[in-house]
This record gives C-alpha cells, sequence and structure tokens, in this order.
C-alpha cells in the first residue's frame, strides 16, 4: 500500500471551497453546540480575510475539535482542519486564550513531561488523581473537567521492559517501533504486543531515542514548541528512514503527526522531513502490507466474542480505509463490527477541558449508546484517548486491536483484556 504524500500547502486549498456546507453538516462539533459556528466559517471563508500580523477570527475557531471529518467530506480538497489550527495558533500567540487556561493547555499537551514526573510515582499519582477533592480542585484551578477521562500512570515504562526484553524469534527483516507517550508512560502492554506480533512474523524490532509527537501542542496551538519536537524526532529517525527501514506506531495520531500532521502545520518539508513522513506506518496499515506479501501469520487461537470497533478520526484522517477490520479478521472465533459513529468526542486533550468536556460527551453519545447495546464485555478502537473515553462513558473496557492479535498467537493478556477473559 502506498503513502498518499502530495503536499499541498495549506492556504493553497481556500479558494477551492465551493461553499457547499457540506463540511459544516457533517461537523460533530457544531451539530451539538452553537460555540462553534462550523468549519467553513471558521476556515475558507474567515480565511480570505487573514492575513499576518493581522487579527484572527474570535474564539470560536478553539472550538473546533481538529476531528478532520470535515477534510474527509470536502468535495474538493480544502484543509479545513488545518486552517483551524494556525487560526488557533495565531489566537494564542496574540494573546486572546486567557492566561489560566493556557496554562491549563501547556500542562495537559506536554504528556511527554507529565509521564515523566508522574511515572514514578505512579502508585501515589494514581491515587492522588482519584480522589474527588484532587479533581475538583484541578477543575476550579486549571479548568479541567473533573469527570474528564485520565489516564493511570504505569508501574514500569514500556522502554524499561524492552530493554530487558529478549527476542524469541529469528527475524528477516528490521522495524522501528514509536511507542509515543502512552505506550511509554500509560499503556506499556499495547507496546508489548506489538513488539510479541512483530518479533512473531520475524521482524526485527528497534526502538531508538523518541520524544512526544508533539500532536497535542499543535493541538493547543502552541507551534513553536510542537516544532521543537518535530524537529528532534525527525534527527532521532531520518537515519533509519534513509535506510528504508519502515517506522512503525500504535498510536495512530502519533503515526498520522509523523506522516504529514506537524509537517503540513509547520511547514517542514524538508529531506529528512519527508522521508520520515514516508517510511511511517500505522501498525495495522503495516501489518496489512505484511499479510498481502505473505509475511503476516494468522491467528492460533480463538477468541470467542461479538465486538465493538471504532475507527478514530485521527485514523481514518490516514486515508487508509480500516486496516484494523482486516487484521481482526485473522483471529478465529472473533466477531466485530464497525461503529457507525463519526468521533467519540475527545480529540485528545479537547475533551479533558471543562469548557469542552460537556460537548465531547454530547458528540460521543451515539458511540457510546453502541458501546452499551452490544452487551459485549469489551470494545476495540486504536487511539489512547479514545480508548480512555470511551471506558469512562460506558463502564466498558476498551482495547487496541493489536492486543487481541497478540493473545491470539498465544501470548498472555494483560490489563483490561486479561480480566474479561479470565471470566
Amino acid at each position: 500500500m502506498e503513502q498518499f504524500n502530495v503536499y499541498i500547502p495549506v492556504e493553497n486549498t481556500l479558494d477551492q471551497c465551493l461553499k457547499c456546507n457540506i463540511c459544516t453538516s457533517v461537523c460533530p462539533v457544531a451539530a451539538v453546540t452553537d460555540l462553534f459556528p462550523g468549519p467553513k466559517y471558521t476556515a475558507p471563508q474567515a480565511g480570505r480575510f487573514r492575513h499576518p500580523g493581522e487579527p484572527t477570527a474570535d474564539i470560536s475557531v478553539d472550538y473546533c475539535s481538529g476531528c478532520r471529518v470535515c477534510n474527509q467530506a470536502c468535495p474538493t480538497g480544502v484543509k479545513i482542519a488545518e486552517m483551524n489550527a494556525r487560526a488557533r495558533a495565531a489566537i494564542v500567540q496574540q494573546g486572546k486564550v486567557p492566561l489560566l487556561r493556557r496554562i491549563r493547555n501547556n500542562i495537559i499537551a506536554r504528556s511527554e513531561t507529565v509521564g515523566k514526573v508522574g511515572q514514578p510515582i505512579a502508585p501515589l499519582a494514581n491515587f492522588v488523581l482519584n480522589l474527588r477533592p484532587a479533581r475538583w480542585l484541578a477543575e476550579a484551578v486549571l479548568g479541567i473537567g473533573r469527570q474528564a477521562p485520565l489516564p493511570r500512570f504505569a508501574k514500569e515504562c514500556f522502554t524499561t521492559w524492552f530493554a530487558h526484553h529478549t527476542p524469541q524469534n529469528k527475524s528477516i527483516s528490521d522495524v522501528v517501533y514509536f511507542h509515543g507517550c502512552s505506550s511509554e508512560y500509560f499503556e506499556p502492554h499495547v507496546g508489548r504486543a506489538a513488539i510479541r506480533v512483530l518479533e512473531r512474523n520475524g521482524f526485527r524490532v528497534i526502538v531508538p531515542r523518541q520524544n512526544c509527537c508533539g500532536l497535542p501542542l499543535l493541538s493547543n496551538g502552541e507551534f513553536p514548541a510542537a516544532r521543537a519536537y518535530h524537529s528532534r524526532n525527525v534527527a532521532y529517525l531520518r537515519e533509519y528512514a534513509s535506510a528504508g527501514i519502515p517506522i512503525v506506531g500504535t498510536s495512530t495520531s502519533c503515526t498520522l503527526t509523523l506522516k504529514e500532521e506537524a509537517s503540513d502545520l509547520l511547514d517542514m518539508h524538508d529531506p529528512d522531513a519527508r522521508r520520515v513522513s514516508e517510511q511511517t506506518f500505522d501498525i495495522n496499515e503495516f501489518l496489512l502490507n505484511a499479510l498481502a506479501n505473505g509475511q503476516l501469520q494468522p491467528g492460533e487461537y480463538p477468541i470467542s466474542l461479538d465486538l465493538i470497533y471504532h475507527a478514530p478520526c485521527q485514523y481514518r484522517a490516514h486515508r487508509l480505509g480500516y486496516p484494523a477490520l482486516e487484521i481482526l479478521k485473522l483471529i478465529p472465533g472473533l466477531s466485530v463490527n464497525n461503529s457507525r459513529a463519526d468521533c467519540c468526542g475527545i480529540a485528545g486533550t479537547y475533551g479533558i477541558k471543562v469548557e469542552k468536556f460537556h460537548i465531547a460527551m454530547a458528540v460521543g453519545k451515539s458511540l457510546f449508546e453502541q458501546v452499551k447495546e452490544t452487551g459485549a464485555p469489551l470494545a476495540i478502537c486504536d487511539s489512547e484517548t479514545c480508548r480512555w473515553h470511551i471506558a469512562k462513558a460506558t463502564g466498558v473496557p476498551c482495547v487496541h486491536p493489536i492486543e487481541l492479535l497478540a493473545v491470539s498467537y498465544g501470548f498472555e493478556p494483560e490489563g483490561s483484556l486479561k480480566t474479561v477473559l479470565a471470566q
């Protein structure tokens, strides 16, 4: 499967807008709140009047969640979500975001820093973050919604485990694993499942130095900080990309950022950044390619469950179809139904904010109802923040597809999957 990396500058797509209003009609945020007038009005329509150094649109553009549903629906390829992201960054730089909100945004957007602080004291940090008074205080002082889903810090970092891991199978080719902040600090079991699946199919996994992909900073309009993050990742990964070694990630947001989000928003299209972009793959995209080349083994052990799968917005933005559904077909006994929902509502850090939490819940309502209606003990989703949001809103644990494939290969289940399969 070839990458789709033809770059068209964001501003160059503005005049392709037909004013058809399709983007506004499909926008999940505009459908549930009047705080966001709709993608057309804040992006191409308002974009025609924006010039460097001059005032941007009003603060309503900050209510765009960046889900990219508008981009997918646009018949002419206008980069609507990117225009809104750039407008948000201008608002931030112009000081239009209240100081406390900007402090809050910078805290929740620096997931790597939060992970480094909280993970070494995981039991204490998890205890404090679950205290009702602590959540009320965080909401009152910082504007972090007390009901919003927050991940639990892991007892051990993924890279700590990997440093002591011994591959069990012979390798036929190399692959780089981009673990992201989630697998490193909050869900190392997802990273372990990915390593086991890759190694089972003959890949030698390399885990080089890396940092946060920078997407949370991009989403909060902190472009200078995001540029520094992306520049470092390109420097860490360019030698592998130049050698033709695939860079594979389990976070759909991280891989989209490495593929195009950071480069497009920050105008970083130098040769090294482009090579990293071209060599980056979502793990199910990579495995589907391996399957087509006869390199991927089917699952051996059945998982007799009927589950619902939700493809995150950031995953659909890869323009790959639904590779996860094809990979899940390799697991005997497993029946998977695709959700009919456009978005779960969380949009990374968007739904954590107290002023947007109710919007996130309203956007995700139809998905939550579908998950509950199945009566299944699990749901499936590729994005970590979506998994946390779905689980918190429904009470149904949500797992990454790679976890199920690893169990079907005979590896011990971990986390919520272990609890469910033990029943």
